[in-house]
Parts: C-alpha cells; structure tokens; sequence
C-alpha cells in the first residue's frame, strides 16, 4: 500500500513537471560554485581536473560524470583545457564517450583532446599519487571531485590546496566528507550528490522525480513525529489505531 502510495506520488510531480509545472529547488552552493571556477580557470590560463571518484563504473559513478558533462559543457564555451582521471577501465572508456559527446554537443568537436582522458591506475595509492602528481605539474586552478572516495580524499584537497586551486567535492562515502569540509571550498553532502543532475540540467522528469521523492520522505517524518507524540500521551498509547497501524505484527 505504502509503495503503490510513493508511486503514485512521484508519478503525478513527474507528470505535472512535463506539463509545465516549475518545483523549487533549493540553492545548492557546491554546485552554483561550478561555474565560478570554471571562470577562474578561464582567468588563471590553467586548466580544469575532474577526478570521477575511485570507483568502477555504477550509480555513483554515472552521476560523478553527469555532474562532468555539465562542468565540460561550461569549460567549452571559454576553450579551458579539462583533465579527466579515472581508476577503473570502464569508467575511463565511458568517460572517454561523455567528454567526446559533450564537445559534440556544444558544437566545438575540435576541442576534445583524448589525452584529457587518463586512465592512471586501479590501485588506490597508486591512483592518488598519479592524480597528485597531475595537480602539481598542471597547477590546475579548479578541481571537481565526485563520487566514492576513501583514504586519498585528503591526499587529493590538500594538494589541490596547495596550488591554489578552487575546490568543489561531493562523495557518498559519510568518513570522508569531513576531510573535504576541512580541504575544500564547497563540499556537496548528502542527497545533494544524487540531486545534482535534475539542479543541474532541470529536466523536467529528473526534477518531478526528486520533488516527489523529497515529498514521500517529508510523509514519513511527519507519521514518525505524530507516531511518537502518540505514545507519549497516556490516552494515546500504543493501543491506538493509529499507533497499531504502524507497529509490525
């Protein structure tokens, strides 16, 4: 019942979105950020790193480069030079496709430079000191990272540090966000990470679909808060048909 009550309700924003509807997102500071350093790159003459996280291809990993495509679509419009670094195989061969695309798309083919692809390593320490050594001798002026990060977070945002470059970061892995809090200039936590696609691009049936959702968890704060306020009150206590709704047989 609870299921076919989420369906139904993701389904009608996803529906009203296509129909013209405008939802409200809030402001996302790591991701308005964008493209502000995109412009400081364009200033400083350097160019731009993107680090899709040390994961193989998958959710995560699709939504780091989706996140990729808009910052390469940004870049594009100046000429910036961009450096991709990828862990795995499968994540450099489809990020190899998302850098050529995006270039496609925007009308500038020409500027795609499949060396700005990089496959470094699938070793972790190995990949963090090919990707740092790539900061320092690029002295890249922004630095992107998104997706699953372990150990190497704070190896990655202390060297970006180092060379003054403009910082954003967002990962699903909770033990590293402090360090990128601690590092960086913009830190995306959270659900802000799987919202970016539909803040970034607002199609229609991304932004439906994360109203919706947004709606669905605002339904079950709502029966949690006024479930425990039942069983607070004598009167109301866990024999109450509303209580006993929700309490598992």
């Amino acid at each position: 019942m609870l299921v076919a009550l989420w369906a139904v309700i993701i389904l009608t924003t996803v529906i009203t979105a296509q129909r013209g509807r405008k939802y409200f997102i809030r402001r996302i500071p790591g991701l308005n950020a964008i493209d502000e350093a995109v412009g400081r790159a364009t200033e400083m003459g350097r160019p731009i790193l993107m680090v899709p996280g040390l994961n193989d291809i998958g959710v995560v990993a699709l939504q780091a480069l989706s996140i990729c495509s808009y910052i390469i679509r940004t870049a594009a419009q100046f000429g910036n030079k961009i450096l991709v670094t990828c862990a795995y195989p499968a994540v450099y061969t489809v990020a190899e496709d998302v850098v050529r695309d995006t270039y496609i798309s925007v009308g500038k083919p020409e500027q795609f430079d499949p060396d700005s692809v990089r496959f470094i390593s699938d070793r972790q320490f190995a990949f963090a000191s090919g990707v740092a050594g790539l900061i320092y001798r690029e002295k890249v002026a922004a630095s992107f990272m998104f997706g699953d990060f372990y150990a190497e977070s704070l190896i990655f945002a202390e060297t970006g540090q180092q060379v003054g470059a403009i910082q954003v970061a967002g990962t699903t892995q909770t033990t590293q966000i402090p360090f990128f809090i601690a590092a960086c200039d913009y830190t995306i936590i959270g659900d802000e990470f799987y919202a970016a696609s539909a803040y970034i691009s607002r199609e229609p049936t991304l932004l439906g679909s994360l109203v919706g959702q947004d709606i669905c968890k605002g339904i079950i704060l709502i029966a949690a808060i006024v479930g425990t306020i039942c069983l607070s009150i004598p009167a109301l206590g866990p024999s109450s048909a509303f209580v006993q709704w929700f309490t598992l047989k």
